[in-house]
């Protein structure tokens, strides 16, 4: 079946089998690893994307059914088009506060963080993050530190809102960064 989506910004048409889930496609079709595969079942949240926003789990989904959708993979996070590496500031988070350990699920985590932020706003407290991942597994840590990544990630995507803001209404795109490189330091 013919099949439009944006997949990170990029436009792509595909003619698929009414059957292939959207894991296939971004794994096997495009080459998009970082959504991984943990269980098949629905219950790890490995394999996590944003679907127009709104975090889905890949492998539960028909890629058909999403004709004209807008997919982020882990990979399209990167907050600078032109520096791709560039971390998201949820990304960073993970990092910086040891999120993760073999980072099998950290994709997962981190699509899942994001979606989190989206539904209960930058200051979300930490029970309720708690809560927010149930359907996201580690095999790995004890969440104590996925969860208070997911909240440092939070409050540096708020100070990046808000220096963004702030360089808009002065003519300077890069107070965003700048805020964003004060949350990293």
């Amino acid at each position: 079946m013919a099949t439009t989506l944006t997949i990170n910004g990029a436009t792509t048409a595909h003619d698929l089998a009414p059957a292939t889930l959207l894991v296939e496609l971004l794994r096997d079709g495009l080459g998009l690893t970082g959504t991984h595969v943990g269980c098949d079942t629905s219950q790890c949240g490995a394999c996590n994307v944003l679907v127009d926003g709104v975090a889905v789990k890949a492998c539960t989904v028909l890629a058909v059914a999403l004709d004209g959708a807008r997919v982020t993979t882990i990979e399209g996070l990167s907050p600078d088009a032109a520096t791709p590496d560039a971390l998201h500031p949820m990304q960073a988070a993970f990092r910086e506060h040891h999120g993760l350990q073999c980072g099998f699920c950290t994709p997962g985590m981190v699509i899942a963080g994001l979606d989190i932020v989206r539904r209960h706003g930058a200051q979300v407290d930490e029970a309720t993050i708690a809560h927010e991942l149930e359907g996201n597994l580690c095999r790995c840590t004890g969440y104590r530190n996925i969860v208070t990544a997911i909240a440092a990630g939070s409050r540096a995507m708020a100070l990046g809102a808000q220096g963004a803001a702030l360089g808009a209404a002065h003519g300077d795109a890069s107070s965003g960064a700048m805020a964003r490189a004060r949350v990293d330091a």
